[in-house]
């Protein structure tokens, strides 16, 4: 039975990757609106109607529960939709928590107040919507207090991965880094907030330096789905072929998404 996992173009298959080596008898439907992307320029009202549409074709796959694998829909849509738009007997689900878990060294589910933690400074990476949206912080102010988050809105990163250009990507990441080093010189951890970033991850430790300690997604969300799913699995849902979809152009995208899994991957439209 197959579960939805969504991204706005390829940085959800760093995802993918963690669930399917984390999951392998399960089924996985990935669909990157690559058409459409980067999500992290454009309004919140516009990445709300583009992941419900994407939602949509995924419960049309038999995936009643669907893995936001992109911060920028997980901060500017997932609170809305859970809250006004998805039905009793679908789950969508986002990145960030089981991030802001690790982050404040709390067991999956754990509901009580939120705590002072060992770290204190955190440097938080993520596209221009994520951070405008606040989600993280809002996130985190749940579970751990005295945590002084700086967030840099990395402009044209994600532009510069989904079009294969890591000398560019890395000069960026770099200019970045440094932009917010200077608002916060010591940063203890650092959050990389988009899905595309796990690709760059040795850029950003080596641009932070050794003494910080990256949080990247991939594996936390993997470890924390297979909970999930152990707790509930009604949600596994009615699907049952693994696929993958996509609104831009599936051999172009085929080609990248190769790229990044190495392995052969045969993109659909959507």
């Amino acid at each position: 039975m197959a579960v939805g996992v969504f991204d706005s173009g390829l940085g959800g298959l760093t995802v993918l990757d963690a669930l399917t080596k984390r999951l392998p008898d399960k089924g996985f439907v990935y669909f990157g609106d690559n058409a459409h992307a980067p999500y992290g320029v454009r309004t919140a009202d516009d990445i709300f109607n583009l992941t419900c549409a994407a939602t949509e074709r995924l419960w049309d796959e038999g995936c009643d529960l669907v893995i936001l694998a992109c911060n920028t829909a997980s901060a500017a849509a997932l609170k809305r939709m859970q809250e006004t738009w998805v039905p009793p007997e679908k789950r969508v689900l986002g990145v960030f928590v089981p991030l802001i878990e690790a982050l404040t060294e709390r067991q999956w589910g754990d509901n009580s107040p939120p705590r002072e933690v060992a770290v204190k400074h955190v440097a938080l990476f993520a596209t221009p919507a994520t951070v405008a949206s606040r989600a993280f912080q809002r996130e985190l102010a749940f579970r751990a207090i005295g945590v002084d988050v700086e967030a840099q809105p990395c402009g044209g990163v994600v532009d510069a991965i989904e079009q294969g250009d890591d000398i560019l990507a890395e000069a960026l990441i770099r200019s970045h880094v440094e932009a917010l080093k200077r608002r916060m010189p010591h940063p203890q951890a650092a959050v990389l907030g988009c899905t595309h970033y796990p690709l760059m991850e040795k850029v950003f430790q080596d641009a932070l330096g050794a003494g910080v300690k990256v949080y990247s997604q991939a594996d936390l969300v993997a470890e924390s789905l297979a909970d999930y799913l152990t707790r509930r699995p009604q949600f596994l849902g009615a699907g049952t072929q693994s696929k993958f979809l996509t609104t831009g152009d599936p051999a172009g995208v085929s080609n990248k998404a190769i790229q990044i899994l190495r392995r052969k991957v045969v993109f659909e439209a959507a």
